[in-house]
């Protein structure tokens, strides 16, 4: 009967330090998932906040993307109408004075053509 009592007692000691390990356990596993459904959460809150914002973003890129396309389409309008106005007014200029227009177009040819030879000069003593 002695012999019994210590293989009790480290029998019940045994139950004991199992019961504690188990019990720890299932502590640990609580904590953690109150630790992930904390995260969680805090992971769908800043999604839903970043989502506004980056729609907005993309929505302001599309605005300012559209302007600028805008832009260059009335430039180039601006562009073409102006360059149309000063070939109406050339055409015109000539039909109206063609002896005027000639010798403009004679002299301005004569310009080029003395800053090329002087250009061409240079390059050639370089």
């Amino acid at each position: 009967m002695l012999i019994n009592k210590p293989l009790e007692t480290s029998n019940s000691m045994a139950d004991h330090a199992a019961e504690s390990a188990e019990q720890a356990i299932k502590s640990t596993q609580r904590a953690t998932n109150q630790a992930l459904n904390s995260l969680s959460g805090t992971v769908q809150d800043i999604h839903q906040q970043a989502t506004p914002i980056l729609n907005r973003a993309s929505e302001q890129a599309s605005a300012l993307a559209q302007r600028g396309i805008d832009a260059v389409r009335e430039g180039t309008a601006n562009l073409r109408d102006k360059a149309q106005h000063a070939s109406e007014s050339t055409v015109s200029y000539i039909k109206h004075e063609p002896v005027k227009s000639m010798l403009i177009a004679a002299a301005t040819g004569a310009a080029l053509m003395a800053l090329v030879s002087l250009m061409s000069r240079s390059r050639d003593r370089s």
